[in-house]
């Protein structure tokens, strides 16, 4: 337990006012740190308190989880370097240590040794003399030595894997023609271990004629013993089990604390499921997260996401503690309750489509705390489960985390992005009026009514698309939200003010998939995170698809490069015909032609645009990408020890967060 956040007897702390707040913490790299406000914790009840800070409690403590999945040698390093930090008694001003403090934070920012986005491993500016007389300059009951193991021995071990670029290049890899196991630095396979292995093992797991499959792989790791393949699940006595054992202890209290019977049963379910390792219960959890829609705290925990893996099977440890947003949450209440209406007039294929769309919610959320692959970067919006049978059977859950989009928003204000890269006035007008409403907005019908729209063809797998999978389930999402953006519905429902708004979400969309998102791209590089692929390939297409109507145009002015719109209608039109082929390769199981779009059109980068894009962007002294640090919850407890409030404060930073919960969120040996 954290001894600073159990401080005893501290006043309620308010929740600042918005031109009081400071959103910006800290720099580095090409990463900004912001801080994100928890506006309307204080209403809540003392239950409701009592819940989010245990609830945060057990999202803290699965931290080491995701360094330990991301590659085996993370927490070695991160332990390593943070020794050093706290313990080097040489020139602190040295230019050597001023770089390792900044590799320091990149790795916090990546939850390892590899960028968060683009996947490549850091380049690390300082010496690897200054690491070696560092390493053995402090004592060595500091460093996270092995049995036997002397300080020169782990600088001899680490060096590589921090300094030679050929050695762990890529965290995960998505090009085509390689074995995407044995080239990805990611720890959820075993060494040795190769793709078709991987896809022959779990291949005779599947029964193409169950209905109720469940996620194979999401919670293990595939290791060979004595030549042979087995599953190390991750579970209290399994794999991750320390670490695991003091999540389950926080999701007891919080169940203890629960809003009611149902919500109690979800979080006891997810602790058998953590005991057990049982995939079926896993469904279990997530059929009664699913349908528990009174309760306004909720929360993410566990192995949920597969991006991290390159045949998306494994599941990342992520957390999101959070409670509802009421008055906002109207807006998603209203696309809910239209979600068949949605479903009958898309555009894709009648046998595609839905018969009929069911467990459809969505509401806006305010975050409470983020945490493991949804800190310090997160997603604005998630929707789970990842489940095809159980999205069909009993529906999804669908958010928008408008407090972090609020934060975005807020630090962009005249940063001189719009005026660098939008064509003219017109669009940066419709920009400062809507933007931020239509991001939303698109958001919402994402995660809403596109990852739950459609379904697969009985006998389709799941993971048929396999490396792919990822791309196309993102531009499916990406464009059933694009589509209804334009629809004269979305004005009827109220969503929108005018039918001249949703330009302002097809501009900047085009733009970035075009243009302004290569700003996340090393030079040289090619994509490969799958919404950047996502994104690239439905601007490059309908960009492509529309060029006899010159429905976009890329021009030239004063040397310098812009994307213009000319015809918004047509431009719906595009979505739509992409949105039902894309919607074809998912319910078909068409890996062909996902590969085909995805390679064509959402990988390769023009490297002289990219350059000009680079330059620009550096003139602005901008950050391409945000991450963020949690606010602090302190429980208050009266002379008799008894809980009378939670205090929320937001004055930590970026550098001490993270040191203090390598302090008190550790327990995970340092190899597992």
């Amino acid at each position: 337990m954290s001894s600073m956040l159990m401080a005893c007897g501290a006043e309620k702390a308010a929740t600042p006012k918005i031109e009081d707040f400071k959103y910006s913490v800290d720099k580095f790299a090409d990463i900004e740190i912001l801080r994100y406000r928890v506006p309307d914790f204080e209403k809540l009840s003392l239950k409701q308190k009592e819940m989010i800070y245990y609830l945060s409690e057990a999202a803290l403590e699965g931290r080491d989880i995701l360094y330990d999945q991301n590659n085996k040698h993370n927490l070695c390093i991160r332990r390593t370097l943070e020794a050093i930090y706290l313990n080097y008694g040489g020139d602190r001003e040295s230019n050597d240590f001023k770089r390792m403090t900044t590799y320091l934070k990149r790795v916090w920012m990546g939850n390892g040794i590899h960028h968060h986005y683009s996947e490549d491993k850091f380049v690390p500016e300082f010496s690897e003399g200054f690491f070696k007389q560092a390493i053995e300059s402090i004592d060595p009951a500091k460093l996270p030595l092995s049995v036997n193991e002397t300080p020169a021995m782990l600088y001899t071990k680490l060096e590589p894997i921090i300094f030679d670029p050929t050695v762990y290049p890529k965290r995960t890899n998505q090009a085509e023609g390689v074995d995407l196991i044995k080239t990805s630095a990611n720890n959820y396979y075993g060494d040795g271990v190769s793709q078709a292995e991987v896809e022959a093992f779990y291949g005779k797991m599947k029964n193409p004629n169950d209905s109720t499959p469940v996620s194979y792989g999401l919670n293990s790791k595939l290791v060979k013993e004595n030549g042979q393949l087995v599953e190390k699940a991750y579970k209290v006595g399994g794999l991750y089990s320390s670490a695991i054992t003091r999540i389950t202890g926080w999701l007891e209290k919080a169940a203890s604390v629960a809003e009611n019977n149902k919500q109690k049963d979800v979080i006891n379910t997810l602790i058998q499921f953590y005991k057990t390792g049982d995939l079926k219960t896993y469904d279990e959890y997530s059929i009664k997260w699913v349908e528990d829609l009174a309760s306004q705290v909720d929360f993410v925990n566990g192995f949920t996401e597969s991006y991290g893996d390159p045949l998306g099977m494994k599941g990342s440890w992520e957390s999101l503690v959070n409670f509802k947003n009421i008055e906002a949450t109207k807006r998603t209440e209203t696309i809910s309750a239209n979600a068949q209406w949605f479903e009958d007039h898309s555009p894709i294929d009648p046998k595609f489509k839905k018969e009929k769309v069911k467990g459809v919610s969505a509401k806006v959320i305010t975050a409470a705390i983020l945490a493991g692959d949804c800190y310090p970067a997160t997603p604005i919006g998630i929707n789970l489960p990842n489940s095809n049978w159980i999205r069909h059977e009993y529906g999804s859950k669908s958010v928008t985390i408008e407090n972090i989009t609020e934060a975005y928003d807020q630090a962009s204000l005249g940063n001189g992005f719009a005026e660098e890269f939008m064509w003219s006035d017109v669009e940066r007008k419709r920009a400062k009026d809507f933007a931020s409403l239509t991001n939303n907005l698109h958001t919402d019908l994402h995660e809403c009514l596109g990852h739950g729209s459609g379904k697969l063809l009985p006998g389709v797998d799941p993971d048929a698309l396999k490396a792919y999978g990822s791309c196309i389930e993102e531009a499916r999402a990406d464009l059933f939200g694009l589509y209804y953006m334009g629809d004269p519905k979305i004005v009827e429902l109220g969503l929108l003010p005018d039918k001249e708004a949703y330009k302002a979400e097809y501009y900047q969309f085009v733009m970035n998939g075009l243009m302004t998102q290569l700003t996340r791209i090393q030079p040289g590089k090619n994509i490969e995170e799958a919404h950047m692929r996502n994104r690239q390939l439905i601007a490059s297409w309908v960009f492509e698809k529309g060029k006899a109507d010159k429905v976009i145009e890329i021009v030239k002015r004063n040397n310098e490069t812009f994307v213009v719109v000319n015809d918004y209608v047509k431009l719906r039109t595009l979505f739509g015909q992409l949105l039902a082929e894309i919607q074809r390769i998912k319910s078909t199981g068409d890996f062909e032609g996902g590969k085909l779009l995805v390679e064509t059109y959402g990988v390769k980068v023009d490297q002289t645009l990219h350059a000009e894009v680079l330059d620009r962007y550096k003139k602005l002294n901008l950050a391409p990408y945000r991450g963020f640090v949690n606010p602090v919850y302190t429980l208050v407890k009266n002379d008799k020890g008894e809980i009378t409030d939670v205090k929320v404060s937001y004055t930590e930073g970026y550098l001490e967060q993270h040191l203090r919960y390598s302090k008190d969120y550790s327990s995970l040996p340092t190899y597992n």
